[in-house]
């Protein structure tokens, strides 16, 4: 008896010692406490074996959670879409944003903060702390190569910021745009390792790819696709704001002392300009005076509120922007309202983003809300090329719209009858003082973007400028430092590359420390350069509106400047120091190797191609696909490929008495594709060329009552690409109609678009069925795709049309 006693003590007491050690260990100590959070997830802790049989004789063990640090902030970082560094009004821009304005002017403004110059590089260096290329994200996902540094798959030894701190307390929350997720990936296939929801976020709301019609885009919410609301004053920019303000509520309501992290990504600014007519007629006449002009205005206010040095001036803008003075009167029309709808589109996401600010505030939480504002994950957009564009469609896909043409839509610019985009120029002033734009990684123009942070229960100092040098990997490490949080060595069992950033809080209190961040490497599609303590060496390997390099990779000229002296690069050293430049060149070739860089891919024809680039191809070589109803959303990645080839689309089919309405299946949207559909009973085929011109083949008569086969037959033409065809439709067999198409689209249908089987989601390829109302009312039992194998003088043609198509694809996201 005693003896058992004395076994009963010892577990006690061994209970008791564990007991207190893990409740100490779970009350969220400040960095260095008992936890060690450098394993994530934290490990739970291992209880010796109870040996008592009623359990209320026992004491349980206190629950295992693990908290976020004591007083570690929620945090807010908003990115937004293709906005060049001389946009935002709270860096001198001509962009009307009061919202950045007052959290910058009671916070602080980082002057010399850069980004990777494209879009999916930037984001996930933004999510990890390390380069892009660390990331596998040297480009864009859509042109990922088999070389390391450039798969488009971010690797397990890079995990993301949301999930450091979901395994750390806090809930997570992304709102908005990811083009972070390999495109081959996007299917109920998978693998979905590195969709949203699985990289850190509790909750997801928004879209896959590089842009979205903001009037009718394809969401997801969580890894579940979204049927958008029948609103006809729908608008994406506040959708999204209110499912992140709905969330965050939600949050706080249920947890209010559990911090969030919310990662709020529009769409906006990137094209298509989408925006409510009323925004655009705010700004009428603002942009008259054109794009010369307007770089001088901003660097005029960019010098008075101190966010460049003065004597400061302008870069001599590119060869191939005219000045303004030269243009017509028709191309001064139209360009300057094209800006009136990009900075309509800017002031509209500044206010949308202002309600997420104040509700926020009314949770009470916002003075410990650290607020990290990015303005642009590159410079201003060039795509849009010298006219910009009714519908970006047209530039995928080599057509070159003149300003006549796009003067007849003038009044359905930026609404949803339009898929616009503006004139390069724009993109030039944008980036003031610098010369280029995004995409070009060689140049601050290109990678230069305003940061605001604000945070008042921890930055003091009001509406101050800091200019230390830094760069978006710099951003996950100073959210770390903010949440009292270790960098993980080991996350999910997968030992960690190191975070390559540097926190920025000791700029906070310090504005005139010296900055810690001193060399960083830029490079994306050839273009590339190397900082290093205040000096800049670089070249432009191509233009963005170039579709060859100006050079091969070894010949291409570098230029060197004195970034303390020069803030805007306008002198050129590179001649009297060729000493200094060579040791650039040097020091880039070492960070190349280091951050898997090399070796430098500036193919074009070849990453367009994914069997030649080396990355998946869902559909590979096949020649047929099977599908059934309810199928939708699939993108071009994931489906077969019916451009410039024969093909034929058998849809079986029931029909109820009394006939069936709406679409069997449907590619892409009112800007490009196809689709096979009954009106009246009636088959009938459209194919919709870039939204310019819609070709129709339709039945006489309805299909009867029961089973029925519709087939489709287009025998292309052949002879190069885009070329027409002749389109026949067939029911159970018989010959029913017949039609001539006279162009097809050569390389893409849309960006964001799917195809879809029994509807015709977001926007309608054909104005002859509503939006959102074109279910089909009968049975769909199967629908077979066939195309012909292209041959060989046939892929040659095509990959040589790819060449422009993928310069393009390049420039565009």
């Amino acid at each position: 008896m005693l003896r058992a006693i004395g076994v009963l003590a010892i577990v006690a007491t061994l209970w008791g010692w564990r007991a207190l050690a893990w409740a100490a260990a779970t009350e969220s100590p400040s960095l260095g406490g008992a936890i060690d959070r450098t394993v994530l997830p934290v490990p739970e802790p291992s209880y010796p074996p109870i040996t008592e049989l009623d359990a209320r004789n026992v004491t349980a063990p206190p629950r295992f959670e693990v908290r976020a640090p004591e007083g570690a902030p929620n945090v807010l970082i908003v990115l937004i879409d293709d906005m060049g560094f001389g946009m935002p009004s709270a860096f001198g821009g001509p962009i009307h944003m009061p919202t950045v304005d007052r959290l910058a002017d009671a916070g602080l403004r980082f002057n010399q903060f850069h980004t990777t110059a494209v879009c999916s590089p930037t984001r996930t260096a933004l999510l990890s702390g390390r380069n892009h290329h660390m990331n596998n994200m040297g480009g864009i996902t859509e042109t990922a190569t088999a070389f390391p540094g450039n798969t488009g798959k971010r690797p397990n030894n890079v995990a993301p910021l949301a999930e450091m701190l979901r395994l750390n307390g806090y809930s997570t929350g992304f709102f908005g745009k990811n083009h972070e997720t390999a495109p081959w990936e996007v299917s109920p296939s998978g693998p979905t390792d590195r969709w949203p929801t699985r990289s850190g976020f509790d909750e997801f709301y928004g879209f896959f790819g590089g842009e979205t019609n903001q009037w009718a885009p394809y969401l997801y919410h969580g890894m579940n696709p979204v049927e958008i609301p029948r609103d006809p004053n729908y608008h994406f920019m506040v959708d999204m704001t209110d499912k992140a303000i709905s969330w965050m509520q939600f949050q706080k309501a249920l947890t209010p002392e559990k911090p969030f992290f919310m990662y709020f990504a529009p769409g906006a600014t990137h094209a298509p300009h989408h925006v409510p007519k009323e925004w655009i007629a705010k700004n009428k006449g603002k942009f008259d005076q054109g794009w010369d002009v307007m770089r001088e205005e901003t660097l005029a206010r960019q010098i008075k509120l101190g966010v460049v040095p003065p004597g400061t001036k302008l870069a001599p803008k590119p060869e191939a922007i005219k000045d303004w003075d030269e243009l017509s009167a028709d191309e001064k029309k139209l360009f300057a309202r094209q800006m009136e709808i990009y900075a309509a589109f800017g002031e509209h996401t500044d206010t949308e983003i202002g309600r997420l600010v104040k509700a926020i505030e009314g949770t009470g939480q916002l003075d410990n809300t650290m607020l990290v504002f990015v303005y642009g994950d590159n410079g201003t957009s060039a795509e849009g090329g010298r006219n910009g564009m009714f519908s970006e469609m047209t530039y995928f896909n080599g057509v070159q719209e003149t300003v006549a043409d796009i003067l007849k839509h003038y009044d359905e610019l930026g609404g949803p009858m339009s898929y616009p985009h503006m004139a390069a120029g724009w993109a030039v002033a944008g980036d003031a003082p610098f010369a280029w734009t995004k995409q070009v990684a060689s140049n601050f123009g290109g990678t230069r973007n305003g940061m605001v942070i604000h945070w008042p229960k921890r930055v003091t100092a009001k509406g101050e400028v800091r200019s230390q040098f830094h760069h978006v990997i710099d951003v996950a490490p100073t959210v770390l430092e903010a949440a009292g949080l270790p960098e993980p060595k080991v996350v999910n069992g997968t030992p960690q590359t190191p975070i390559e950033g540097v926190s920025m809080a000791y700029t906070f209190d310090e504005p005139a420390a010296a900055g810690r961040h001193t060399v960083q490497y830029f490079e994306m599609f050839g273009n590339r350069a190397i900082y290093a303590d205040g000096w800049f060496a670089g070249t432009l390997h191509r233009a963005p509106w170039e579709f060859t390099p100006r050079a091969a990779l070894l010949d291409d000229k570098w230029e060197l400047y004195d970034t303390t002296k020069d803030f805007s690069l306008c002198t050129d050293l590179a001649a009297e120091n060729p000493a200094k430049l060579k040791e650039l060149q040097d020091l880039f070739l070492k960070e190349a190797v280091k951050h898997r860089v090399l070796p430098i891919d500036d193919r074009v024809v070849e990453r367009v191609n994914a069997k030649l680039a080396g990355r998946p191809d869902l559909m590979g070589d096949r020649t047929s696909l099977t599908l059934h109803s309810g199928m939708k959303g699939m993108s071009e990645n994931v489906f077969l490929n019916i451009k410039n080839r024969s093909l034929t689309i058998t849809a079986d089919v029931e029909i109820p008495k009394g006939g069936a309405e709406g679409v069997v299946i449907a590619q892409g949207g009112r800007f490009g594709g196809w689709s096979l559909y009954l009106k009246g009973g009636k088959p009938a085929y459209v194919y919709n060329f870039i939204g310019l011109e819609r070709y129709t083949v339709a039945a006489p008569r309805a299909v009867r009552a029961g089973k029925a086969t519709i087939r489709l037959e287009f025998a292309y033409d052949g002879g190069g690409l885009g070329k027409g065809g002749v389109a026949t439709l067939f029911v159970d067999d018989e010959k029913v109609a017949e039609g001539r198409i006279a162009r097809t689209q050569p390389i893409i249908f849309s960006a964001d678009e799917t195809a879809d089987v029994g509807e015709d989601d977001a926007t309608p390829v054909t104005e002859a069925y509503k939006s959102y109302d074109n279910k089909f009312t009968g049975k769909i039992r199967r629908v077979v795709v066939d195309v012909k194998p292209m041959g060989a003088g046939e892929k040659a043609e095509a990959n040589a049309a790819n060449t422009s198509a993928a310069a393009k694809e390049q420039a565009a996201n």
